[in-house]
């Protein structure tokens, strides 16, 4: 196997893993929204707020990918194979969990609003606390790629 075939499997999964947490996220909002909808239907806009957070995980693995194309050569190192595959699975094993968690949280948020509960604000910060560790995983990806010889 070439060095290369590693580096886009840890590609491949970042951003597969990334995409299917926001999916899943998203859709576990979805189905809450749909339910909210049918108690509150006047709040629709928090809940398409708070919907759309997951969404945000598939983009960091879509970022992931342009910073590490960059050293997809043919000749590439085992090294710097290794360390794409590596920054890529850990990209899209934390956003994979986050967005999937982050929809979790969301959605309670949307069934509460949509029981009648003030409970926006204090959601979005709440679902924002799962945000931050893709974000963490993506600048771990950066310092990474500032060690991969080109």
């Amino acid at each position: 196997m070439e060095p290369v075939v590693l580096a886009y499997l840890g590609i491949a999964l970042m951003v597969g893993l990334s995409g299917i947490g926001s999916a899943y996220g998203v859709t576990i909002c979805g189905n809450a929204a749909v339910g909210a909808l049918k108690k509150n239907p006047g709040a629709s806009g928090q809940y398409l707020g708070l919907a759309a957070l997951p969404s945000t995980q598939g983009l960091y693995g879509f970022v992931g990918y342009f910073l590490l194309s960059a050293y997809l050569l043919p000749n590439m190192t085992w090294f710097a194979a290794a360390a794409c595959f590596g920054a890529g699975l850990g990209l899209g094993l934390v956003a994979l969990f986050s967005g999937i968690r982050q929809g979790q949280v969301s959605a309670n948020g949307i069934i509460a609003i949509g029981n009648g509960y003030n409970v926006f604000g204090t959601t979005m910060i709440l679902a924002v606390y799962a945000e931050l560790y893709p974000i963490l995983a993506l600048l771990i990806l950066i310092l990474i790629t500032g060690l991969i010889p080109s």
